[in-house]
């Protein structure tokens, strides 16, 4: 009989409120849902416009949550060198965000 062999996931960030993480998440799909519903029904735009604003306000949110873990867990862990490397990953991803 073989020894029963796990693997583990890397550690992240974002691991330790990964279930809030998740569930953020399901939210912001339903709010997206809601919005195709919205359009199906053929509501007025202000209001989709807002729900979209809502929408986006969650995603910023949880962008920042996962950059926050990133530096506090990921980079405060790393080597000096690699922290470099680390910072200017993480400012490019971020730029990209605000874009």
């Amino acid at each position: 009989m073989t020894p029963a062999t796990t693997t583990t996931s890397p550690s992240r960030g974002y691991s330790a409120t990964k279930d809030q993480l998740q569930n953020r998440l399901r939210r912001i799909e339903g709010q997206v849902r809601g919005i195709q519903g919205m359009v199906e029904d053929d509501r007025w735009c202000p209001d989709i416009l807002q729900q979209i604003a809502a929408i986006q306000a969650a995603l910023n949110k949880v962008a920042l949550g996962v950059a926050d873990g990133h530096v506090q867990h990921c980079m405060a862990e790393g080597t000096e060198e690699r922290r470099a490397e680390m910072t200017d990953e993480l400012m490019q991803a971020l730029g990209r965000l605000v874009r």
